[in-house]
């Protein structure tokens, strides 16, 4: 018997985060087996409120509620950036801690609104509520009044890991005029290499196969804070990073173990490959 893994079709989701069950049979055909996520194919119901999205799946907490977020109290700022799914934006949101009047947060837009993209959006909103740990970025809720459809996240200052680490490294000391930038440190680099692999502890305590972990997908905040996340940009900023293989979707392949690329097949153990590559992008 092999781990639970992921079979991927020829998918191109924005966002690379999969839930595997906890059975132990590695499917070996097309349809995936009992421990498989046919990415594209899963269809999760949804059931409405006024205020919160519930569902009932075996494959998550049966309390899984995602908060809903008014309009009215996003305040957009500026563009970040923008993927395939659409455009994430820095904002303003309100009342959305009891402690502070209003924070920053990222807020990721959804511009297909078909219906599946309307289904994929629920089914990702109700993975990452369960997904609460200080080094994933952390989720705070969907606005689905009107259009687009809404993701809110929250805002890391110092944005992806990959361009924070080039900004700080003895290349970008030479290139810079007046006060150069700080230089890290190897304990420094260390800190941020058990920052991540912590959080890639916990997804796969809780059965999920990240797919496109690198440093492009971590986030840098305050005193050197590390999360893992993924707008589902970087295959726009970092397009070179992605290569297409046999027709199928863009792959991210130098971060990738043999069987990911051959065939398609995603485990923990693949997302170990990928923390792997991590470690040389951080000390390198």
């Amino acid at each position: 018997k092999g781990p639970a893994s992921v079979i991927s079709n020829d998918d191109d989701s924005a966002s690379p985060l999969h839930h595997i069950s906890n059975g132990s049979n590695t499917p070996s055909s097309s349809e995936g087996g009992p421990d498989a996520v046919i990415i594209g194919m899963t269809k999760i119901p949804v059931i409405e409120n006024p205020q919160y999205f519930g569902i009932t799946n075996s494959q998550l907490k049966p309390d899984t509620f995602v908060q809903h977020i008014k309009r009215h109290n996003i305040v957009l700022k500026r563009e970040l950036g923008e993927g395939a799914f659409g455009k994430v934006f820095l904002a303003e949101c309100y009342n959305l801690c009891p402690e502070q009047d209003k924070i920053l947060v990222a807020v990721k837009t959804l511009k297909d609104a078909s219906d599946n993209a309307r289904k994929d959006f629920h089914r990702e909103a109700e993975l990452l509520t369960n997904l609460q740990h200080e080094h994933i970025v952390k989720f705070y809720g969907v606005c689905v009044e009107g259009d687009p459809l809404i993701m809110v996240f929250e805002y890391m200052k110092h944005g992806d890991l990959n361009k924070f680490l080039r900004a700080h490294g003895p290349d970008a000391a030479l290139m810079a005029e007046g006060n150069p930038p700080t230089e890290l440190t190897q304990s420094q680099m260390l800190h941020i290499a058990q920052q991540i692999a912590a959080g890639m502890v916990y997804l796969a305590s809780q059965h999920f196969v990240h797919r496109d972990l690198a440093t492009r997908n971590c986030l840098v905040g305050e005193n050197l804070l590390v999360k893992i996340g993924d707008f589902g940009m970087s295959r726009d900023v970092y397009s070179t990073d992605y290569y297409r293989v046999g027709g199928h979707t863009m792959l991210p392949i130098r971060w990738m173990p043999p069987e990911s690329i051959m065939y398609r097949k995603f485990t923990t153990e693949s997302d170990v490959w990928s923390l792997g590559v991590v470690l040389w992008e951080i000390f390198t």
